[in-house]
């Protein structure tokens, strides 16, 4: 990570991606303005890794502008997350292998229709990289209490 603030200090905020099993929101610039995209990600290495179709409209936007927000956060109480920027950059050859890191860590036996069904359109699949991090925690927990919601790491 490049730079880091906020009350988590670097291994905190590297627990919280490694463990948290929701989207990252990833925004990206448009020739209208900022879009913003929910993608199932990896954290590994200091470095952010999503994948995707090739021919998926963020990878026409990253390919144009490399600048990207990010946020990895849920939707209900206690608020707390992580949020920054990176420099993205499409990694075709990797697309296959990071899917296949992807369905390991989102879905279980339950969704192996789920699982099959993307493996089988994966001949176009693109890895997103996510480096050059800075980012940003929060943690409202102390202050709200907990909803039942997605799965999250203890930080």
């Amino acid at each position: 990570m490049r730079r880091i603030s906020g009350p988590w200090d670097e291994a905190t905020m590297v627990r919280w991606l490694t463990g948290a099993r929701i989207p990252v929101r990833l925004a990206v610039t448009t020739t209208r303005g900022p879009l913003v995209v929910s993608l199932w990600y990896r954290y590994e290495e200091g470095q952010v890794w999503c994948a995707t179709r090739a021919g998926a409209a963020v990878v026409t936007h990253i390919q144009r502008d490399p600048r990207v927000g990010l946020e990895v956060a849920p939707d209900l109480p206690p608020y707390r997350g992580v949020r920054g920027t990176a420099r993205a950059t499409v990694v075709p050859e990797r697309g296959v292998e990071v899917l296949e890191a992807l369905l390991a860590r989102y879905l279980d036996r339950s969704n192996e229709p789920l699982a099959t069904w993307l493996r089988d359109r994966s001949d176009d699949e693109v890895a997103i990289r996510l480096d050059d991090l800075t980012l940003s925690s929060w943690d409202f927990s102390a202050r709200m209490v907990a909803q039942p919601g997605p799965v999250l790491p203890t930080i």
